[in-house]
């Protein structure tokens, strides 16, 4: 089965003072099941990234490990959303634009969402939108 990534559990996979259980269950997935992710995606992992450096919370050779494990792993990149229904999703769930997205593509897709963020995974359960956990 497929699932959408999103850049929360992306970026806790390499940050050394992260461990979370649903994010390390994505993981484990995702050497063998097929990733999403929008656009936005890209961009965002990369500048959750640097800010971790710029906090020392990562080094810039931890980045570029990171980075190269990234781009070997099944990740398709969902060129464009339906805006009317991420911007439905955004207003219904008062999330931002960026994030509605992600669940917009699970929803479309008909797969579960990998996420961290408390208010996106509210809204998918909302939403009957599965999530990648654990247990």
């Amino acid at each position: 089965m497929a699932f959408v990534l999103d850049a929360s559990v992306t970026a806790s996979w390499f940050f050394p003072d992260e461990n979370d259980q649903d994010a390390w269950e994505a993981w484990r997935r995702s050497e063998k099941e097929q990733m999403w992710a929008p656009l936005h995606w890209w961009f965002e992992v990369r500048n959750t990234m640097l800010v971790g450096e710029r906090k020392k919370r990562l080094s810039k050779a931890l980045t570029s490990r990171a980075l190269s494990r990234l781009s070997v792993l099944p990740i398709s990149i969902d060129p464009r959303p339906d805006d009317n229904a991420v911007f439905n999703l955004a207003r219904t769930h008062r999330l931002t634009f960026y994030d509605a997205v992600y669940l917009e593509l699970a929803a479309r897709r008909k797969v579960p969402l990998a996420t961290l963020d408390g208010d996106l995974i509210a809204a998918a359960k909302a939403e009957q939108v599965g999530l990648v956990t654990a247990t």
